[in-house]
């Protein structure tokens, strides 16, 4: 049997679909990249955002046609929004035939061959609190970058956060058996690693803290840059700082998602932080890495943001002054706690002013601290082409900003330096330099 895989979401959603492939793949199926060739249609999908949702939706009423026209055509629904709606989707979507969360990925080649052979349809939804697919080598598609999910799940519950819910408790997998996945990616070719966590700094496996991890993948021959996501204010460890600042291989890049910047809403998101708290830790970071580039998340419209709360979060904004931020509407998730205990009383065109206001602020922020960069040499680690000239390639800073650059005699997986020429607010622009300085190909 044939499987078309999708993934829609973040880069565990991209990390676990590479396990779903090495599991499908082991138990004889095969996997295609033509729809209209598949025997089962798999969506690995995303709970956190409402645009998600209704993607997924859209697509399974598109799958629906396609069923219509190939009866015989198994649909299913994988990871965080099949965990959270579970009934709900094969209520509402008679196309789909088979239902999994993401601890139950193993289950998989069984539960397909259930629903062929029997015709009913099938759900697998427990979560586990051990299951870390650590005896699980992720197909990877070859190229530059590579993740590897470090741990699983989430003890934080934030109230505005339906992870917990989909993807369980935290657990952390063996450091052994991590170094050995990055060992193996640099064997392939990969040049960039990215650890991934819902709260990395909280991985710990017996004696090993997230700080030691991240230096013994950074010490392995082949490896140029390593990378991880998402630390968490609360509890950001010191000696995680003093690793960052030790290694050159560790980007001087911290992704610390703010969320709000008012006290009041960010007790009831259940963050754990205050406002100042969150600064003191900004100062820190910049005190020990004084190159460093910080991006961040908040969401705006949160239950309770009033104009005076929202006012505080344009504060820290301009105070702290992020290089980048990924800005949200605050969208009510089932099963969270803030959909139990909250009244989203927000209105929707407020949120909407808000995130316009903050955009419009981040992007005059990242436009100034880009244009820093102009006349600066930085190591870039090419990536591929550019999205809008074939003749470009895109690769990223230390710092995790875009860099493009003209191609000639240059190839992705490459580390140059760039001189810096240009900025926008989402993009450096320069030129490669060889060794001895002289420029490499020309724009132009």
């Amino acid at each position: 049997m044939q499987v078309y895989l999708e993934t829609y979401g973040c880069q565990m959603n991209e990390y676990d679909s590479e396990l779903v492939r090495t599991i499908l793949q082991n138990g004889s199926f095969r996997m295609t990249p033509e729809l209209d060739d598949a025997d089962v249609v798999l969506l690995n999908t995303c709970a956190i955002r409402e645009s998600a949702h209704q993607r997924i939706h859209g697509r399974l009423g598109h799958l629906y046609q396609l069923k219509k026209r190939n009866p015989r055509l198994i649909v299913g629904v994988l990871g965080c929004m099949a965990q959270s709606l579970k009934q709900e989707l094969l209520d509402a979507h008679p196309v789909v035939d088979l239902i999994a969360g993401p601890d139950a990925y193993k289950k998989l080649p069984r539960l397909i061959h259930a629903v062929c052979d029997s015709g009913q349809k099938g759900l697998e939804i427990d979560l586990s609190e051990y299951e870390t697919y650590s005896d699980i080598v992720p197909e990877r598609v070859p190229g530059v970058n590579a993740w590897i999910a470090c741990m699983r799940g989430c003890d934080n519950f934030c109230t505005f956060c339906v992870v917990p819910y989909t993807r369980g408790r935290e657990r952390s997998r063996d450091p052994e058996n991590i170094v050995a996945e990055a060992r193996q990616l640099a064997a392939a070719g990969h040049k960039q690693v990215t650890l991934l966590g819902q709260n990395v700094n909280s991985y710990r496996f017996e004696s090993t803290d997230f700080a030691a991890l991240l230096l013994r993948v950074a010490a392995l021959p082949g490896i140029e840059r390593v990378r991880f996501t998402s630390p968490h204010p609360k509890d950001f460890p010191r000696r995680l700082l003093q690793a960052i600042a030790s290694h050159p291989k560790l980007c001087k890049h911290i992704h610390l998602p703010l969320q709000a910047g008012n006290d009041a809403v960010l007790e009831r998101m259940r963050r754990t932080y205050t406002r100042q708290e969150f600064l003191a830790l900004v100062d820190e970071i910049r005190a020990t890495l004084p190159e460093v580039c910080l991006s961040t998340d908040v969401i705006c419209g949160f239950p309770g943001e009033d104009d005076a709360a929202f006012a505080d979060t344009v504060a820290v904004l301009e105070q702290v002054r992020f290089d980048s931020a990924f800005i949200f509407k605050y969208s009510e998730r089932r099963n969270t706690i803030a959909q139990r205990k909250f009244a989203d009383d927000v209105l929707e065109a407020v949120k909407s002013e808000r995130v316009v206001q903050l955009v419009a602020l981040q992007k005059s922020i990242s436009l100034e601290r880009h244009r820093r960069a102009i006349g600066s040499t930085l190591p870039v680690l090419l990536e591929g082409t550019s999205r809008k000239s074939s003749a470009d390639l895109l690769g990223r800073d230390d710092g995790n900003r875009c860099v493009v650059v003209p191609g000639a005699g240059l190839a992705p997986g490459m580390l140059v330096p760039v001189r810096i020429l240009a900025a926008s607010a989402h993009t450096l622009l320069g030129q490669a330099l060889t060794p001895a300085g002289s420029r490499v190909g020309s724009r132009p």
